[in-house]
């Protein structure tokens, strides 16, 4: 491995952390969701890593099925954003207490 691994678990904690920042913070549903996407993208990244470290291909298997998963994701929380946003006029999460 060229990188150490160290590198790559600090890479994956960074972007982790990125994408925490962004879906506490941000007050946009598109933004939450690309949150998510940056926390799910910092697992790969960990997973790729641990599994070019012990030379076992399990990390990088599991990793595709998080691409489908994150692919599949997206399209539906795109499309009932839109759903939403057709609905209300707004993508602000404030307006969408649905339980109040």
């Amino acid at each position: 491995m060229i990188v150490p691994f160290n590198h790559v678990l600090a890479l994956a904690g960074l972007l982790f952390l990125m994408g925490i920042f962004c879906v506490v913070v941000r007050r946009s549903l598109i933004m939450i969701l690309l949150g998510v996407e940056v926390m799910l993208n910092a697992a790969s990244i960990a997973l790729i890593g641990a599994s070019l470290l012990w030379q076992n291909l399990e990390g990088q298997a599991i990793v595709l099925f998080i691409f489908a998963i994150a692919a599949t994701e997206v399209s539906i929380g795109l499309a009932l954003i839109v759903w939403a946003y057709q609905r209300t006029g707004t993508v602000d999460p404030e307006n969408y207490n649905i339980l109040s």
